[in-house]
């Protein structure tokens, strides 16, 4: 059975909004000059402990508009383009990015599913509306959260909204750049 593992980049004031600069918000474009080499590899290791992305609607369109087109994406972009991709959605029917498919709209069914159709991990990142709503059904196995030393003082936070949750500490990392990745998992009374 696989893990669902939600993994976030944020900054120190919780803004988790274009972290990339894709979405040419004033404040975006604040994540990659913060992020090092040991970061980016990282990132690669826990791509690779996927099997499957689960991603919301927004997230999918800036993911698909972006990573197909992607050159000298090496075996990032590879994988990327390369896994299942299941959207949260209502509004597609029709998808262009490779191997995607919508989530049936029953999120606790279709995640429940999901998570034993495959043996390494189901990756959520970005998707914020997804990402509160699988805190809410108890779906979320590890919520990884890439720290990063910057306060933006605006943007969207990832847990505005979001119901309350008490998580269990399971780790900490600090990145030569000053990133901390603060990993955590649901109290066990809270976990299925």
């Amino acid at each position: 059975m696989g893990k669902l593992i939600v993994s976030e980049f944020v900054t120190l004031d919780g803004v988790f909004e274009d972290p990339g600069g894709s979405e040419g918000t004033p404040h975006g474009g604040w994540q990659p000059p913060l992020m090092g080499d040991d970061e980016g590899t990282y990132k690669l290791e826990e791509l690779r402990q996927a099997d499957a992305l689960l991603l919301g609607r927004v997230t999918y369109d800036g993911f698909a508009a972006a990573w197909p087109a992607m050159e000298g994406g090496g075996e990032f972009g590879e994988l990327m383009n390369g896994l299942p991709k299941h959207v949260a959605t209502l509004t597609l029917s029709e998808f262009a990015w490779q191997n995607s498919q919508a989530l049936d709209s029953d999120l606790f069914s279709a995640v429940s599913k999901l998570k034993q159709t495959y043996q390494k991990d189901l990756l959520v990142a970005g998707s914020g509306s997804l990402v509160r709503a699988l805190l809410a059904e108890n779906l979320v196995d590890e919520l990884r959260l890439m720290t990063y030393p910057v306060v933006l003082g605006r943007g969207r936070r990832l847990f505005d909204g979001a119901v309350h949750k008490e998580l269990q500490h399971v780790a900490t990392r600090t990145f030569t750049s000053g990133t901390v990745l603060l990993t955590y998992s649901q109290t066990a009374s809270e976990a299925l």
